[in-house]
């Protein structure tokens, strides 16, 4: 394949707290994969968990609860038709687009102090909003918060590990998840997300505006003809004879294009349908991510973002050659690095010591590469970068004929990001106290919140307002951009500044 091909799957699981639902597991404490099935046998491990590759094919036909998801069509008829929806719409519509007066930054605020003061962080965002669309503001915030989760993320991993994340697929997936959420619950998830940020910058904007743009930014993002390939899509998968509030389910469909469908996750042939849905929207680059499932399930929410883009300028093929990648000051690899000269836009931040190199798709879209000029100012980098660093480095950018060395690589991550989600004031959603009142009567709490990631990189693409300039400058000088040394990447969709993917690359020779 000769595309840059980037897939991200979100997957959040909600499971039923221990309060008012009954404890299943003694059904299935019998059961032994070593010996025949017993009768009334659900196919279930001890445990309660089903584990698809230690029961035998024989066992599931015999044992199979109910066929109510077909095996044929099964994509095509019981889902939304997502191009269709879009197709009778107008992709243009101009909610969302108005630049609005928001307030301006207190006079005695000094927005160049310490950032971890909130005034200072407020000061800075407003500034940042100016002269910027609704659609555009809410991507702010939601890179903000990619940023820091990324952030949470890096640091419970190795230095010398890749990173790959999808902010705005899990920004979708947490902004439809809140359409379920009771009072107290919301009001932490705006929080923590930077929604309540963007709500409060303006007095035209209410809670319910946040939904309506992320509906917005769906039709922005996958529109047809723009050049590249960019698709989101969310799932809702529901226990059968479990509720579902009538009004999240209308919400879901209005905002999400998703709709909820009621299913028994008992059944051991729902992952080979899930995971054969999965399998066709992300084009294959994402296979059987889901081995388990507990059987006790209330609640699944899947979202998945496919990206497949083209470069404006391709790498020819013959000029790609092996040279050495510098992992760490005392360790290199040898990898195929890619090359071209042409027409290129760069910056360089002496302040955080980077330079900056933008290479554009075909469509409004680019990625930024983010180079330290030392190996260890990676660190001070992944700490200060941020919206607002981000604009910054755009603004500044200059364009002028250079040559590009940059590495062939392939990444595929995958992580559970409970406990960074925690760590950023999302705690309620993932415990007995998490009130998902608007979306069922059920007591329930966010059990799994697993993300995974592929993206590819070769020589024909991808398959996957300035604060201030103080100690910035233009790359006036340089005409040679090589990037042997670990780099972050960031997709930036800029129509409406929405951060479809970011990552790390330690070393490109490995997955």
């Amino acid at each position: 394949m000769r595309y840059l091909i980037v897939v991200a799957v979100s997957y959040l699981f909600l499971s039923p707290t221990h309060a008012g639902v009954k404890d299943l597991t003694g059904h299935f404490s019998n059961y032994d994969p070593t010996q025949p099935p017993a009768a009334g046998a659900r196919g279930l491990a001890l445990g309660g968990e089903l584990d698809m590759e230690s029961i035998p094919i024989d066992f599931h036909k015999e044992n199979t609860v109910t066929n109510d998801l077909p095996t044929e069509d099964f994509e095509d008829d019981d889902y939304l038709d997502f191009d269709k929806i879009l197709a009778e719409e107008d992709d243009d519509y101009s909610e969302g687009d108005a630049i609005d007066e928001i307030a301006t930054p207190p006079p005695d605020v000094d927005i160049f102090a310490e950032p971890s003061d909130p005034k200072v962080r407020r000061a800075r965002l407003l500034r940042l909003f100016h002269g910027r669309s609704r659609i555009q503001r809410l991507n702010i915030v939601n890179a903000n918060f990619g940023f820091s989760l990324y952030r949470s993320l890096r640091n419970g991993l190795n230095q010398t590990d890749n990173i790959l994340l999808a902010p705005a697929g899990i920004s979708i997936a947490m902004g439809m998840m809140d359409l379920g959420t009771g009072p107290d619950t919301h009001e932490q998830v705006f929080q923590a997300m930077g929604f309540a940020e963007f709500v409060n910058a303006s007095s035209h904007y209410e809670d319910l505006t946040v939904h309506k743009l992320f509906r917005k930014l769906t039709h922005r993002l996958f529109r047809r003809n723009s050049g590249y390939t960019l698709r989101s899509v969310n799932d809702l998968y529901v226990r059968r004879n479990v509720t579902v509030e009538e009004a999240f389910r209308s919400d879901a469909k209005a905002y999400y294009f998703a709709e909820p469908q009621s299913v028994d996750f008992r059944d051991p042939s729902f992952l080979d349908k899930a995971n054969r849905r999965i399998q066709k929207l992300t084009k294959g680059l994402i296979k059987e991510p889901l081995k388990s499932v507990d059987p006790l399930m209330v609640m699944m929410l899947l979202n998945y973002l496919y990206f497949k883009g083209t470069w404006e300028q391709k790498f020819p093929k013959d000029m790609t050659h092996y040279r050495n990648f510098r992992i760490s000051e005392k360790q290199q690899v040898r990898v195929p690095m890619m090359q071209s000269k042409g027409n290129y836009l760069a910056a360089a931040d002496h302040e955080l010591q980077c330079d900056i190199l933008q290479l554009p798709y075909v469509g409004n879209i680019s990625m930024l590469v983010v180079v330290p000029r030392k190996i260890s100012g990676m660190r001070t980098l992944e700490k200060e970068i941020s919206a607002s660093v981000v604009n910054k480095w755009l603004n500044n950018m200059t364009n002028r004929t250079r040559e590009v060395v940059f590495p062939k690589f392939k990444l595929e991550q995958k992580y559970d990001l409970i406990d960074n989600l925690k760590e950023l004031g999302l705690t309620d959603l993932f415990e007995a106290k998490g009130d998902f009142s608007r979306m069922t009567s059920e007591e329930i709490a966010i059990d799994w919140f697993k993300h995974q990631g592929t993206i590819t990189v070769n020589e024909e693409g991808t398959e996957a307002a300035a604060l201030t300039q103080v100690g910035f400058m233009p790359l006036s000088t340089q005409i040679r951009f090589v990037v042997d040394r670990p780099f972050l990447f960031l997709i930036y969709e800029h129509r409406t500044d929405c951060l479809v993917f970011m990552g790390r690359v330690v070393d490109p020779s490995k997955k």
